[in-house]
């Protein structure tokens, strides 16, 4: 570590355990005893911090009266390593989110993230080089749709929308109580209510057409049940009643997937010629169907059958599209 972050430590144990003795500095910043008494001397002579030696108790700490007269503090912030990491990593998130997706709120965020970045030791905009977040599939949504979905799920509130199924390719009028957003695969999804149909729904927020908060209060799901609904299953097109599907991955493919969750509650074992079985509970197959296809023949769906014969089916689709 850097000796930015070594002052920040002393002045974080000094703070918190009131006495440090000087083993448990050494443990701590694991550096020799004449590297700590030239950080103590420097903070003590350059930046006029109050640490002085306890006789009868064999350890540093801050003089309290100096401390109090002078409203000593390390000027401005230190960050260690990992808050500096930390903290562009958020840069970088925020500034990865759709184009005019809450640019006007996330701006004053970004501004002050890099405030506090100027003032370490390091340039945020030379580490902010080694960081990159590309987005595969992200779908382009309505900035004003997001903000008052938001809204409405703070401030528990029906929302009533206008919803297009891009399986049928129709719009359909629902009413809905939100319970709460999800990202995931760079899109966003809204777990819901659905009043038209009485039951929960996770619906896509980037095919939502119309939005409108309404007045009525919308009714609260407890949070075990939607996470039933929406964790029980494979993927974000889960639902309560789940079977198991046992993949069989081929030895040299086994060395990613082995390494891979799937589900937190899948299963795993390697058969006698090397090959990678994963049972993994699903309710709906269309995000499991995509994933199991992209791994072309180092897979084979061993059940269930009707999941083996979607998987075939698909096969000869592409075959004969190929073929013509």
């Amino acid at each position: 570590m850097d000796r930015t972050e070594r002052f920040h430590i002393i002045d974080q144990m000094l703070c918190n355990q009131i006495n440090v003795t000087r083993d448990q500095f050494l443990q701590a910043l694991e550096i020799s005893l004449a590297t700590f008494k030239r950080d103590l001397e420097y903070m003590r002579d350059r930046l006029a911090a109050p640490i002085v030696w306890n006789r009868d108790l064999n350890a540093y700490c801050y003089d309290q009266s100096e401390v109090e007269s002078s409203q000593y503090q390390l000027p401005g912030l230190w960050f260690s390593t990992g808050e500096i990491q930390a903290l562009l990593t958020m840069d970088a998130l925020l500034e990865s989110l759709q184009p005019g997706m809450l640019t006007s709120h996330i701006k004053p965020l970004r501004s002050r993230i890099r405030m506090l970045l100027d003032k370490s030791d390091h340039s945020p905009d030379e580490i902010a080089k080694r960081i990159r977040i590309l987005p595969a599939t992200a779908k382009p949504m309505s900035p004003q749709h997001f903000q008052a979905i938001s809204q409405a799920l703070l401030n528990r509130k029906r929302l009533i929308m206008t919803y297009h199924n891009r399986q049928n390719d129709s719009d359909t009028s629902r009413e809905i109580s939100p319970q709460r957003l999800t990202h995931y695969r760079d899109s966003w999804y809204l777990d819901a209510w659905c009043h038209l149909r009485e039951g929960l729904r996770s619906f896509s927020v980037d095919a939502i057409r119309q939005l409108e908060i309404m007045l009525q209060p919308a009714i609260n799901i407890d949070e075990n049940e939607l996470n039933s609904t929406f964790a029980s299953g494979y993927g974000i097109f889960s639902g309560v009643d789940t079977e198991q599907a046992v993949l069989r991955f081929s030895p040299k493919l086994a060395r990613w997937v082995s390494h891979e969750l799937w589900h937190p509650e899948q299963t795993s074992e390697y058969d006698d010629k090397g090959y990678f079985i994963l049972r993994v509970p699903y309710s709906q197959d269309t995000e499991l169907l995509m994933d199991i296809l992209k791994y072309g023949a180092q897979v084979e769906v061993l059940e269930p059958l009707k999941l083996r014969n979607k998987i075939l089916e698909a096969i000869s689709s592409l075959g004969m599209l190929y073929q013509s």
